[in-house]
């Protein structure tokens, strides 16, 4: 019959091991948060929408025009890591 100690350890180990499976989950979602392969899918569909609304309502070259804000999109998504650095930095109060 296992002592208190040995329950106590096994429940320690179990805990650790629930926040290791955690930090794996967490640092998976942040590495495709920042991934350039997200960007690229949110720029292409930003692109498949705007284009697809363009084109219902007439607007001539609908699928050149979108990709105007296709682009703005994609350059916005690279300057906010550089503004939540300096937000975290310097606004960010625990």
């Amino acid at each position: 019959m296992p002592s208190k100690t040995e329950k106590r350890i096994k429940a320690l180990e179990s805990e650790i091991n629930k926040i290791r499976y955690r930090n794996k989950s967490v640092e998976g979602n942040k590495a495709w948060e920042t991934s350039y392969s997200r960007r690229l899918l949110l720029m292409l569909f930003t692109f498949l929408a705007i284009g697809a609304y363009m084109w219902a309502i007439n607007i001539q070259k609908p699928w050149l025009n979108a990709i105007v804000p296709s682009v703005a999109f994609m350059l916005s998504t690279l300057t906010l890591p550089f503004i939540k650095k300096k937000w975290v930095k310097y606004c960010w109060k625990k």
